[in-house]
C-alpha cells in the first residue's frame, strides 16, 4: 500500500461560490452579476476549481453552459459547504451581540406600507444597532429568498405550509367590503359573506397572496366562477378603480385608512361575525442561528401592533 504524504489542495469559497452561481444560473454573464464579479474572474475561478478538484465540472459551447455528470453531482456540495460557511457567520455574529449586524427582512406589498412605519420605528428606538435591510416582495420570491439565505426574516400572510419554514403568528385581521358610494353594500354592517357571490370583485394581479386569499373567500362563500374582470398591481390602484365605479373590492383592516383616505366616493361595508379574515406571522428558516432574536422581535412588535385594527396573537 503506498501512502501519499502529500497535501491535497483545497477549493477556495470564492471558488465554491463562483462555480455554486453558474451552476444555478448556467450563464457566466448573469452569475458574474448575481455574485458582483467580472465574468473574467468568474472563469478563471471554476477552472481553478476544475483543477484543483481533478474533474470537468462545465460543459462550455460557444451558446450555452452545461453541467457535466461530475458538475451535477457537485454543485450539489458546493452549496451545501456555501450555506455552513453563512449558518457559521451567522452564528459567530449572533454569539457577538444580539440585535447587531444586517437584518435582512422581506415583506409582502399588502403588509409593506402598513406594518412598516411600526417596524422601522420599534427598530429605531429599541434596537438601534440593528441594521435593518428592507425588501418588498411577492410572496414566491420571498420564500425562495429566505431558503436561499438571501433573506433572514419575512414579514407575511400565512399560512405557507412551506417544509423548513417556521411561522411565527403576530395578528389576524379582517377583511372589509369597500365599494363606490351608490353600491347597495357600501356602508353597511353585518354584510353576510355570500353577498361576494353576485359582486363585481376588483382583484390584485397573479402571484399576489391577498389574490389568491380573496378567491378563497369567494369560494368559501360559494363562488364557483373566479370574479375577474379588472387587475391591479397593487392596492391604491385596486382602490382607485373601485372609487372609479368598476367594482369592489376587500381590503384588509390595516390598509382601509391609508387607501380609502385619498377619495371621497368610497364606502366601506363590514362582515358579519365571524368575517372573513387574513393571519400575518413573522417566518424564519428552521435552525436559524437568530431564532431568539426572531422570537423577542415578534413579542415587541406584537406590543407596538395593539393600537391597530387587528387581534393581536399571542406568543
Amino acid at each position: 500500500m503506498t501512502v501519499s504524504n502529500g497535501k491535497r489542495r483545497q477549493p477556495s469559497l470564492a471558488q465554491l461560490r463562483a462555480f455554486a452561481a453558474v451552476a444555478e444560473h448556467l450563464h457566466f454573464r448573469d452569475a458574474a452579476a448575481a455574485i458582483g464579479m467580472s465574468q473574467p474572474a468568474l472563469s478563471g475561478a471554476v477552472s481553478a476549481l476544475e483543477e484543483t478538484l481533478g474533474v470537468t465540472l462545465l460543459e462550455r459551447t460557444t451558446r450555452k453552459v452545461l453541467l457535466s455528470p461530475a458538475g451535477e453531482r457537485l454543485a450539489v456540495r458546493a452549496k451545501a459547504v456555501l450555506d455552513a460557511v453563512g449558518a457559521l457567520l451567522e452564528e459567530a455574529e449572533a454569539v457577538r451581540a444580539p440585535f447587531t449586524g444586517v437584518l435582512r427582512l422581506g415583506v409582502i406589498p399588502t403588509v409593506a406600507p402598513y406594518l412598516l412605519p411600526a417596524v422601522l420605528r420599534l427598530v429605531h428606538d429599541r434596537y438601534p444597532h440593528l441594521d435593518l435591510q428592507v425588501h418588498e416582495e411577492q410572496t414566491a420570491t420571498l420564500v425562495e429568498g429566505l431558503n436561499s439565505g438571501r433573506l433572514d426574516l419575512l414579514l407575511l400572510a400565512v399560512p405557507l405550509g412551506v417544509p423548513g419554514v417556521v411561522e411565527l403568528p403576530l395578528f389576524d385581521e379582517d377583511f372589509v367590503l369597500v365599494t363606490p358610494l351608490d353600491h347597495r353594500l357600501g356602508g353597511r354592517e353585518g354584510i353576510p359573506r355570500e353577498a361576494l357571490r353576485e359582486l363585481n370583485l376588483l382583484l390584485l394581479d397573479e402571484g399576489h397572496c391577498l389574490r389568491d386569499q380573496a378567491l378563497d373567500i369567494c369560494r368559501e362563500a360559494g363562488r364557483e366562477d373566479a370574479p375577474v374582470t379588472t387587475t391591479a398591481a397593487g392596492l391604491s390602484t385596486l382602490v382607485q378603480l373601485v372609487a372609479g365605479g368598476l367594482g369592489c373590492t376587500l381590503l384588509p383592516r390595516t390598509a382601509l385608512k391609508l387607501e380609502t383616505t385619498r377619495s371621497s366616493q368610497l364606502l366601506t361595508g363590514y362582515f358579519a361575525e365571524p368575517a372573513p379574515s387574513r393571519r400575518v406571522a413573522f417566518a424564519m428558516r428552521a435552525g436559524a442561528a437568530r431564532a431568539a432574536e426572531y422570537e423577542e422581535l415578534a413579542g415587541a412588535l406584537r406590543e407596538a401592533l395593539r393600537a391597530l385594527p387587528v387581534r393581536v396573537l399571542e406568543g
